[in-house]
């Protein structure tokens, strides 16, 4: 398999050292430093190498070009992801096929189905939900996508019946029992790290995932990218890859 790695920062990098020997046809990044083992091209068009799959580990402001130029099928990484480029995935799903998780690791994926599970056991038992998520001081977008995507998960579980709530400080109210609760935590070098609080009456429940490299989410991404390769034009998440839910 041939890739192409969009965006060459933390992520990029981590995908490029864990690829099988000779995989990346070459990166596009227009700020990257020239390198011997694979070309670097600007943009997309710009690209002459054939390859069978691109890895998407771009800024969201990225993403939305690459959408519209993608002719093979794709991986989105990149979080953070506004209505105009979610509106231009749900366009170009109808032309390649498009891997897109908020979270590439299999733990994480594995805690939002638990998470998901505990929702639904506990409905109506008067327990409170809060998220907690911590990244490195260099993360641009917060709540994370991951924060986002394990409020969902529980969200979808028990029929959509939670609101959100980011900013507690504006308001002086008591809290209410239809909300979910998530923080943000931004320091140090903290690679990224999510727990899921179920708080009731004299008892709390925490489901935790710790990612201790970005190797695991390279790793996902290189998983998702031999997952895709062939599928047919469409929209693939993780819980496809690794059956989650089912």
């Amino acid at each position: 398999m041939k890739i192409i790695i969009h965006g060459l920062g933390r992520l990029g990098l981590a995908v490029a050292g864990l690829a099988p020997e000779g995989s990346v046809a070459c990166a596009i990044d227009p700020h990257a430093a020239a390198t011997p083992l694979f070309p670097i091209h600007k943009n997309l068009g710009d690209c002459g190498q054939k390859a069978d799959v691109i890895i998407d580990c771009s800024h969201a402001v990225a993403v939305a070009n690459l959408l519209r130029l993608a002719k093979i099928p794709l991986v989105i990484c990149t979080t953070g992801l506004d209505k105009e480029t979610l509106d231009l995935i749900d366009w170009a799903k109808g032309h390649i096929p498009i891997f897109l998780s908020a979270n590439m690791s299999l733990g994480v994926n594995l805690a939002a189905g638990l998470a998901e599970s505990a929702a639904k056991s506990l409905n109506s038992k008067g327990f409170d939900i809060e998220i907690l998520e911590a990244h490195h001081n260099q993360k641009l977008d917060a709540p994370s996508g991951t924060a986002m995507m394990l409020a969902d998960r529980i969200n979808q579980g028990v029929g959509g019946k939670y609101e959100y709530v980011y900013d507690r400080s504006q308001y002086l109210r008591k809290r209410g029992g239809g909300e979910i609760g998530i923080s943000a935590i931004r320091g140090g070098t903290i690679v990224g790290e999510h727990t899921i609080i179920f708080a009731g009456h004299d008892e709390v429940i925490e489901i935790t995932h710790k990612a201790l490299s970005r190797d695991i989410f390279a790793r996902g991404a290189l998983a998702a990218a031999n997952f895709i390769k062939g599928k047919a034009p469409g929209l693939y998440g993780m819980q496809d890859m690794l059956n989650l839910g089912e």
